[in-house]
This record gives structure tokens, C-alpha cells and sequence, in this order.
């Protein structure tokens, strides 16, 4: 088999794990937008939260402890514990519950039957609060998060294809466990909406918000329900990245990945995003293996914003968004 065939198929391989992820970020904001019209531009400063406050818990650092320190000019830092990660992922859990209430009761509760682009601002200024919040409760240094997934080559793939193919594909084996973690997600959300009692309460809310309510489904607790389950997949999508490049600023900027993925997949599509996200996947990695050094390299951190925009000009609506149309 040539070269760069068998190249080209460990690129693929790679690009498709990629693209689980990409879905799993936009699925967060599937997720709300269905439920409520609203585009959740914190979604990305959710995961960078939630890692930061998973890594606080696992290492028993002391919450706002610049700032207690600053005031009161003691030196607290630590607790003196150190959480087993299961643990520190349920009680993180918990924590992202908790904001999911607050920004109910505090913030969308007050803006009901408000324009999208008001709701939309709002969700900009939930974005920098959270952000700032993280850093003065968890400090703004990068942090490592360890929860126990290995990492490196995968030995095992790498002896098989090199037996079969004289080439052994590098396949990471964080990537391989964030795949199987996020697709298994994307199931168990696919089920949920499908066959329980208040995933249908959240479809029917999607459809509309008035004829739920005529049937006694209470808007506050889907609300609150979608958004916890936001909080959720940025908490797992926030491990798997923050696992992956350490728990950072720039953790907070997968949510631009997870643009394109919603335009090519639908905004309001759960099986759209998944779509969607292997696309660009896929898409982005063989792109730059095949066009890349033509083109000067670099083309992944453009080639998804590229494709959606000629969705946007052609199927403006997405491979599995609802077409709307509007008499004038």
C-alpha cells in the first residue's frame, strides 16, 4: 500500500476522533438553543470553569484563596487533601448544577419573551463573568489535569498496523478513551431526549413554549434541566481537552470550534452536530495534509470557517437544521 495512502488513513482515523470532540463541545449549545432560542456563547467558559473547579477539587485548594489571603493577610492555599478524581467529578458535577440554577433564577428568569440578540448579549456577559470568576477562585496559572487517562501512542494499534502495513499508525490513546467517553455521551443524550419522561418535556418546550406549558410542563425546571446538562457536557468536554493541553485560557476558545460544526450540522439538531463535527474533523485534517504545504501550511485554524460560510450561503439553514420560513 503506498505511502501516502496509509498517511492519508492515519490522518483520517485522527481527524474522526477530533470530530467527536468538536461534536461534543456543540452539543452544549444544541442543547439550549432547542430548549430555549438561546445561543449560549459562555458554553466555552463553562468547560474552562468546570475543569478549573474539577482540578481545585482534586487537589484541595482553598476557593478565593488569593483574594481571602489579600484581605485578611493569612496564608491559606491548601486544605491538605487530595480527592480521588471520581469523587472530584461528581461533587464538580454538583457545582455545575448549582451555576445552572443560579443563571436560571438570576439571569434568563428576568429575561423571558426578550429579543434573542438581548439574550444573546446576555449569555457574552455570562461568558467574561464566569471567566473571571474561574481566575479569582481557582487562580489564572496553567494548571495540569490528571484523572487517571493514559496518554501516548497506543502500543497495541501501533504493532498491528505495522505487522499489516510496514507503517504504524500513531494513534494517541487519550484520544481513543475521549472518543469512546464523548460518543457514548452523545448516545446516552440521544436516548434521554428520546425515550424518558422529561426529555420529552424538553422536546416538547423546543416545538413550543406555549402549547407546554397548556400541558402543565413547567419551563423553569427544563431550564434549568438543559442547562445543567450544558454544564455536564462542559464538564466532561473541559476534561478531555483540559486533559489534553492542560487547563488554560485558551480552553475556553473551543467553543469557536464548535461554530462550524453547528452551521454545517443545524443548530438545532443533536444528530446534526455529530455530523457536523465529523466533517470538520475529518475535513480540516485531510485538507491540510493534501493542501496544507501548497498553501503555507496552517490551514486548519481556517478551513471549518471556510466550509461554514459556504453552508451559510447555500444551505444557510444546515444538513439537518429546521428551514424556516417567514411570510412577509
Amino acid at each position: 500500500m503506498p505511502d501516502q495512502l496509509l498517511f492519508a488513513i492515519e490522518v483520517t482515523i485522527n481527524g474522526l476522533m477530533a470530530g467527536v470532540l468538536y461534536a461534543l463541545v456543540a452539543l452544549g449549545f444544541v442543547l439550549i438553543f432547542k430548549a430555549s432560542g438561546i445561543f449560549n456563547y459562555a458554553q466555552g467558559v463553562m468547560a474552562l470553569f468546570a475543569a478549573a473547579t474539577l482540578v481545585g477539587i482534586m487537589d484541595g485548594q482553598v476557593p478565593f484563596s488569593h483574594l481571602i489571603n489579600a484581605i485578611f493577610g493569612t496564608d491559606l492555599h491548601h486544605f491538605g487533601w487530595h480527592l480521588n478524581a471520581v469523587v472530584a467529578i461528581l461533587l464538580t458535577t454538583g457545582v455545575m448544577i448549582l451555576l445552572a440554577w443560579l443563571v436560571q433564577r438570576l439571569v434568563m428568569r428576568h429575561l423571558v419573551n426578550q429579543e434573542p440578540i438581548i439574550l444573546f448579549m446576555a449569555t457574552i456577559g455570562l461568558a467574561y463573568f464566569l471567566e473571571g470568576l474561574s481566575d479569582l477562585m481557582w487562580g489564572s496559572e496553567i494548571k495540569t489535569l490528571d484523572v487517571g487517562i493514559p496518554q501516548g501512542i497506543n502500543e497495541t494499534i501501533d504493532q498491528i498496523t505495522f505487522e499489516a502495513f510496514g507503517y504504524g499508525f500513531f494513534i494517541d490513546n487519550l484520544d481513543i478513551i475521549a472518543t469512546v467517553i464523548a460518543a457514548l455521551l452523545v448516545l446516552a443524550l440521544m436516548a434521554f431526549s428520546q425515550y424518558t419522561r422529561e426529555g420529552r418535556a424538553l422536546r416538547a418546550v423546543a416545538d413550543d413554549h406555549q402549547a407546554a406549558l397548556s400541558v402543565g410542563i413547567s419551563l423553569n425546571f427544563i431550564w434549568v434541566l438543559v442547562w445543567s446538562l450544558a454544564g455536564f457536557v462542559a464538564l466532561v468536554a473541559g476534561i478531555m481537552w483540559g486533559a489534553k493541553s492542560g487547563v488554560q485560557f485558551s480552553l475556553s476558545l473551543i467553543a469557536l470550534k464548535a461554530l462550524p460544526v453547528l452551521m454545517l450540522g443545524g443548530f438545532t439538531s443533536i444528530p446534526g452536530a455529530i455530523v457536523g463535527g465529523l466533517i470538520i474533523g475529518v475535513g480540516e485534517k485531510l485538507f491540510e495534509f493534501l493542501l496544507g504545504p501548497m498553501l503555507g501550511g496552517a490551514t486548519e485554524n481556517w478551513f471549518a470557517y471556510v466550509l461554514a460560510l459556504l453552508f451559510l450561503v447555500f444551505r444557510p439553514q444546515g444538513l439537518f437544521g429546521e428551514r424556516i420560513i417567514e411570510r412577509v
